[in-house]
């Protein structure tokens, strides 16, 4: 990830496979934004953070779907390149809580993928822009979760590894995967990883890092989605749907 360049109905939980029922605890008064994926302000584009080169495409897709319309991310990479994905959904500079939660399908075949990236930025009232990074790390086979190892003004993103096991590659593939992911951070930017639900089991991180940068953004909510090639050179589909990010 770079880290300087970026980043409703509710959908009856019923209409969903049974493994939907959420894992994650959110209170009741928690604000939504729901089906992120049907957004039209998603943009794309190669991360300079990692090597070679990449690009992307994007379109809405009935079929693989949960709700009718899926958004799929077609990435294309030479030497490893990530292509980074992202759009904003709001903006509030008040909420600490926040749990991601969507359905992930990754086609068949799964080789081309190093890593993929599930992000949440949040400018603050003091104008640092707050990043909860999580990756599902095809290298280290463990899920990573972002900080910054500098100070805000001076800042270097640092990726930690957890102790949860993860890697892209063994996803089955061509089947939708539920993710949740929870985190809060502080008024100063301290950001403590809670767990990842992956397909109804939970997967704790237990880690709480500083992750505040001063990036010099307006105020904003937004999220990412970053797919990394792996190897020489290759292609990967993938898809996201029935994406909400709940806050408090």
């Amino acid at each position: 990830m770079k880290y300087l360049a970026s980043l409703a109905f509710l959908c009856c939980l019923t209409s969903l496979p049974a493994v939907a029922q959420r894992s994650a605890q959110i209170p009741r008064g928690a604000l939504a934004v729901n089906q992120i994926q049907d957004l039209t302000n998603w943009q794309g584009t190669f991360d300079t953070g990692t090597s070679g080169s990449s690009t992307g495409q994007m379109s809405l897709q009935e079929s693989p779907s949960l709700s009718g319309s899926s958004r799929e991310f077609y990435t294309t990479y030479t030497n490893s390149g990530g292509e980074r994905y992202w759009v904003s959904f709001g903006g509030d500079t008040a909420v600490t809580h926040f749990v991601y939660d969507g359905w992930i399908y990754i086609a068949s075949p799964s080789n081309g993928i190093a890593n993929i990236e599930i992000d949440t930025d949040q400018v603050m009232s003091n104008g640092q822009t707050v990043i909860f990074g999580v990756q599902c790390d095809g290298y280290s086979g463990t899920w990573d979760v972002t900080k910054n190892a500098g100070t805000p003004q001076n800042y270097k993103g640092q990726w930690v590894h957890s102790s949860a096991p993860c890697n892209p590659r063994k996803w089955t593939t061509d089947t939708w995967h539920h993710i949740q992911i929870q985190y809060s951070r502080d008024n100063y930017g301290n950001v403590s990883y809670k767990a990842v639900w992956f397909d109804g089991a939970k997967q704790s991180l237990n880690a709480t890092v500083p992750s505040a940068f001063a990036l010099g953004w307006g105020s904003v909510l937004l999220t990412n989605f970053q797919v990394d090639g792996l190897g020489a050179s290759g292609s990967s589909t993938v898809y996201l749907d029935e994406l909400t990010i709940y806050r408090w």
